[in-house]
Parts: structure tokens; C-alpha cells; sequence
């Protein structure tokens, strides 16, 4: 089941008057001024992993939806035990899915299992391993251990959920403990949004693809394989659009024939003042450039346009510059045209084991930082020695970006920075 998406990005969606976007303002320009493009699709609930949901879910039942047992043991009213510790007549025996009939007699207690229904008056549950059996005068009975308190061992109805909760709202994605959630409460399949279609392009007569041999000046491809995995931590439907060659005409035909098939193009290089730089100038002829060079290090290039509803996320050609755009832009977007909410990283203060000197004003840095233990066994976050954006090496030491405001002209050891660890980012770690 599906429905048509309703294109909500217009023309004039990210007007602005600043040659320079500050870091901030590029942000709230993009989380203000777009929303979602995807459609909608009913699917079954093992098939929603990682899918943005479109629809508001409440319990429908208490969960669990009868009294339990939490653990193996022995069932009984708390009324009839003695504190001090007693015994009682061994009675019914009460398995997962096997409830008893009948209240239990006065004085015994029901052989159960984890996760059965407790029998009708039976209120505490003893562990096995604290109790002992005995058999005597032809009859069998358990013997409980003082200090039990009332009620102990025992899941009460509608412990985890009352029917009515309230329990996932749309534009939430669904990790493996919601999909477990939902199972709780017997939903069978529920309203996601379509995954996004992102259509992913390379920019360079130099660039080759790994497998095929290089020609005299030519690089393999890495960013294809960088930006599509980065892609694949959201809700996307990837098509991979090759390597487009430096040539204006070229260009300019393979953009306008992606956006009639995709929600979202996603460039690498092609973006900057150069001669050869012609993605640029073929958004603008088929299109409109909202936002270009930004105040930031790396990914001053970075822009973003539009090629009727489709948008387009231009990414710098260097690897560092690239992955990093992506994150601080490029995944925000992703998910709130998905259907999700425009997702802020994570960000914590942590002491730095590294000094910067002459910090250039009115540009936002972002390094390459790797947490360490100190001898005094405080974390600090160490900087990637060397800045270059074309550097994979850093990317792979790294743990996450440090943030450093436009105002900060220095960095003392010691001080602390802010640090945007990946795995707040969608990305595993090592």
C-alpha cells in the first residue's frame, strides 16, 4: 500500500541575503524551511527495521496482560507466610501458556515457571533456589525462606503498558526495541514512510572506480563508497548514478534526468570556483543554487539547490570535507525528507590533549578527535595531527568531530571543547 508523496520544497524555500552562511544559520535555514517528500507505505512489522513511522500507536491492551510470574519458583498468598519462613502443601503445577482454573487452596503454594499466570489469589512468588521440597505423610510440600516481601517476583497486568498508553508517534524510526514494543501489544505490520530516493553521483574525469585500471593522473573513486555506506545508516533507497565526466553538457543532462527519478541528488566535487567546477553552473541553469559557501572548515564549497522538487546537496570533493558536510548537514536533511526529525548530533564537553594557536575568526572548525584516558584517568579528546581534508587516514582514527566556535581564536590543552562523537552520528564503532 502506498500513497503519492506531496512535494513541499519550493523555490524560494531558503532565500537568504549572506554571501557566507555561519554554521548555525545554515542549520536552521535547512530545519525550518523543508519537510517531508517521502510517501507512505503500510509494511509488515518485520520489515520496518530502520523505517520512519507514520502513524500514532497507543496500547490497545495491558502488557503484560495478566499477573506473571517474573522467575521459577513457588506460588502462594503472602497472607498465609509466616515471616519467620513456613512451608505449604505443593498444589497445582502452572507453565508458560498453561494457566490453572480455580483459586488457589488456603495454605499451598503452585509449582511455576517463568512467565505463567499466577493462580487466582496467589500474590508473591518464592525462587526455586531459595526454596526446598519436601515429602512427608504421602503429601509434598515446599518450604519458603523468610524475608519475602509481598508481591515479590510477581509481574503485575499492564506493569510495562496500560491499554490507552500512548507509545510511538509518526516521524519516529524504528530501532529492534520499538519493533519489540510493538510485537508486545500485537501489532502485525504498521504505516511507515517510503524510503527516500537518493540518487548519488561522483564528479571527475579523473576519478575510476576500484577494479578498473588508472589512467596516468587518475584516483580511485572513495568518496562513492563513503557517502552511499554514510547514506545507508538512514531510511534511503540509494541509486548509484556513476562518475560524471568534466564536461558542462554532460552534466547538466545527467542531473536533469536524475531529478525526474530521485527525491534528492547527492554530489561529490564539482562545487567550487573552478574552471572544471561545472555542477555549480548546471544547477543554476536548470534550477536554483540556495546556499553556497559556508563558514566552515572543512567544506566551504558545500551548497545546496533545487532542480524542480528535487533537491540537491552538493558535497566537497575531499573525503575529510565530504564525510563531515554529510553529518552536519547531509544526515539532517536525509531524515527530515524521510519523514523523521531534523537530527541535531550529540555533542559533550571534553577536556582537550591538544592547544590550536591563531584560530582564523568567523569560521567554524571541525577536527578530527580521538578520545584518550589521561594518567589521572579522565577522558580527553586529541586532535588528528595533520588538517589536510583529503586525509582518509584521520577519518579512521577519529572518533568524532571537535567543534570550535567562530570566536574561539585559540585552543588550550586542557580546556575544553566540544566533541561530536560518530556514534551519535548513525556510525558503529571500531
Amino acid at each position: 500500500m502506498s500513497d503519492t508523496p506531496t512535494p513541499s520544497l519550493l523555490n524560494d524555500c531558503f532565500l537568504h541575503d549572506r554571501d557566507r552562511l555561519r554554521h548555525d544559520e545554515a542549520l536552521e535555514i535547512l530545519r525550518t524551511r523543508m519537510s517531508t517528500v517521502t510517501g507512505l507505505e503500510t509494511l509488515p512489522l518485520e520489515a520496518c527495521a530502520g523505517r520512519i513511522l507514520a502513524q500514532e500507536i497507543a496500547a490497545p491492551r495491558d502488557v503484560p496482560l495478566f499477573d506473571n510470574a517474573a522467575v521459577d519458583g513457588y506460588a502462594f498468598r503472602f497472607s498465609d507466610h509466616d515471616p519467620a519462613g513456613g512451608f505449604f502443601r505443593l498444589g497445582a503445577r502452572v507453565a508458560a501458556g498453561h494457566p490453572v482454573e480455580g483459586p488457589l487452596a488456603p495454605w499451598s503454594a503452585a509449582r511455576i515457571f517463568t512467565g505463567a499466570v499466577m493462580p487466582e489469589g496467589a500474590d508473591t512468588v518464592a525462587m526455586q533456589e531459595d526454596c526446598r521440597v519436601s515429602e512427608e505423610g504421602g503429601e509434598t510440600f515446599v518450604i519458603v525462606p523468610a524475608g519475602l516481601r509481598a508481591g515479590a517476583n510477581r509481574r503485575r497486568a499492564g506493569e510495562d503498558l496500560k491499554a490507552g498508553t500512548p507509545l510511538m508517534a509518526p516521524g519516529q524510526r524504528l530501532r529492534p526495541q520499538d519493533l519489540a514494543a510493538l510485537a508486545s501489544i500485537g501489532q502485525a505490520e504498521v504505516q511507515v514512510h517510503q524510503r527516500l530516493k537518493v540518487g548519488l553521483f561522483s564528479t571527475g574525469d579523473e576519478l575510476r572506480r576500484p577494479g578498473r585500471a588508472l589512467a596516468a593522473g587518475g584516483v580511485y573513486d572513495s568518496n562513492f563508497f563513503l557517502l552511499k555506506a554514510l547514506a545507508e545508516t538512514l531510511p534511503v533507497e540509494i541509486h548509484d548514478l556513476g562518475i560524471l565526466p568534466d564536461r558542462r553538457a554532460d552534466v547538466e543532462a545527467a542531473l536533469a534526468a536524475a531529478a525526474q527519478r530521485c527525491d534528492l541528488l547527492l554530489t561529490t566535487g564539482g562545487a567550487s570556483r573552478g574552471e572544471e567546477d561545472h555542477v555549480g553552473a548546471a544547477l543554476m541553469s536548470l534550477g536554483h543554487r540556495h546556499m553556497w559557501q559556508l563558514a566552515i572548515k572543512p567544506g566551504r564549497p558545500m551548497m545546496f539547490g533545487q532542480i524542480g522538487t528535487t533537491l540537491l546537496l552538493g558535497l566537497p570533493g575531499n573525503p575529510v570535507a565530504a564525510m563531515v558536510c554529510f553529518l552536519l548537514y547531509g544526515r539532517p536533511v536525509i531524515n527530515q525528507l524521510a519523514g523523521g526529525a531534523f537530527l541535531a548530533p550529540q555533542r559533550f564537553a571534553v577536556p582537550a590533549a591538544f592547544s590550536v594557536k591563531g584560530k582564523k575568526p568567523d569560521r567554524r572548525e571541525f577536527y578530527r578527535g580521538t578520545l584518550v584516558t589521561g594518567p589521572d584517568g579522565e577522558t580527553r579528546v586529541t586532535k588528528f595531527e595533520r588538517d589536510g581534508s583529503g586525509l582518509i587516514t584521520g577519518l579512521r582514527a577519529a572518533d568524532g568531530l571537535i567543534e570550535i566556535p567562530e570566536e574561539v581564536r585559540s585552543v588550550d590543552e586542557g580546556s575544553l571543547v566540544t566533541f561530536l562523537p560518530f556514534s551519535g552520528m548513525g556510525l558503529a564503532t571500531a
